[in-house]
């Protein structure tokens, strides 16, 4: 009987410390939460106001969701509630944060250097808001992170060679910033890479060789830089390519052909460039689901292929303002802008 009585006691004890470790942990992530409503000075829905108060369990606030076992914030989703504030360094607390979405706000100011202890994100969504500094390099060492994306901020300078640590990175998302320097090397390092967007930046110099090492990429779009020199002569390495984008650059020399062998591509847009030579022959033969090609306003020159009328899924073509010669082909004539 002595020892029933003791094993219930132990028993009791480890309930009641693990009762205390929970309510303790769901503290921490109380606080921080509470510290970012702190910070943010207008929520027009009071989604906030009404859900988020110290009398209920996180567990209950609108956006948090917990995990079953330590009851710890896992998911935090504010995206599009159009809350304006700014980041406490208290974030850095939810430490077992997965996954944090907070795109679609008027969120400003600096990221916090505190954001770097949450390791376990895989997600991060922080677009369309009005963040500003430098590309923070800490994002190198959240070394789980699947998706990131800070596109439509306000971010400045380089985009740091940390990125390069993110080996599990799947998508990158810095368009619409005010980054400048160039496309790191280190970039090709990213093998699992499959979405790569830079587009509406200030970035110069040339498109590095290395980048044809991520030859997962599905998504490629730089448009609207300033870059330099040829298309990469690796691009024929992307066979899962869906789309490429590199309008509005200073980019010169010839479209390679190796991209007509990408059974895959759907958008090929090199609008707005220097690019010369003619058109391969047989363009359509080996992108058998192109739906748009864009090569206007560029040299291109020589006589139009007869076997565009093979593309048989295209829907938009624009050629405009290049020195092509010869024939429309029937068949394709209603989707080509032209002009000689």
């Amino acid at each position: 009987m002595e020892k029933i009585f003791t094993s219930f006691l132990l028993l009791l004890h480890y309930v009641m410390v693990s009762l205390a470790m929970t309510q303790n942990n769901t503290t921490i992530d109380q606080l921080a939460l509470l510290s970012l409503k702190s910070q943010i000075i207008l929520d027009p829905f009071h989604l906030l106001d009404e859900s988020w108060s110290s009398a209920t369990f996180v567990y209950h606030w609108v956006g948090a969701t917990c995990g079953s076992r330590h009851q710890r914030v896992k998911f935090l989703n504010l995206s599009n509630m159009a809350l304006t504030g700014v980041i406490p360094h208290d974030i850095g607390n939810l430490t077992f944060l997965v996954s944090l979405d907070l795109g679609g706000n008027s969120f400003r100011g600096n990221l916090p250097q505190e954001m770097a202890h949450l390791r376990r994100l895989k997600f991060l969504d922080l677009s369309v808001n009005n963040f500003r500094g430098k590309v923070p390099s800490w994002f190198g060492i959240l070394h789980q992170l699947q998706f990131l994306n800070l596109g439509n901020n306000s971010f400045t300078d380089s985009i740091p060679s940390s990125f390069s640590n993110m080996s599990t990175l799947e998508t990158l998302n810095l368009n619409s910033n005010s980054i400048e320097g160039q496309i790191p090397k280190v970039i090709g390092n990213l093998l699992n890479l499959r979405v790569l967007n830079l587009k509406g930046n200030e970035l110069v110099g040339f498109i590095p060789p290395s980048l044809s090492n991520a030859s997962m990429l599905e998504t490629l779009k730089i448009s609207y830089n300033s870059l330099q020199g040829n298309i990469l002569e690796g691009i024929g390495n992307f066979h899962s390519m869906k789309v490429i984008s590199v309008q509005a650059n200073h980019l010169t020399g010839s479209i390679p052909f190796t991209i007509f062998n990408i059974s895959r591509i759907e958008v090929i847009e090199f609008t707005g460039n220097s690019l010369s030579g003619n058109l391969p022959t047989g363009l359509c033969h080996g992108v058998p689901i192109l739906k748009g090609r864009y090569l206007s306003e560029n040299k291109l020159h020589g006589r139009m292929p007869t076997s565009l009328s093979n593309c048989s899924q295209l829907q938009v073509l624009s050629l405009s303002y290049n020195d092509f010669t010869g024939e429309i082909p029937k068949e394709i004539s209603n989707l080509i802008s032209w002009n000689y």
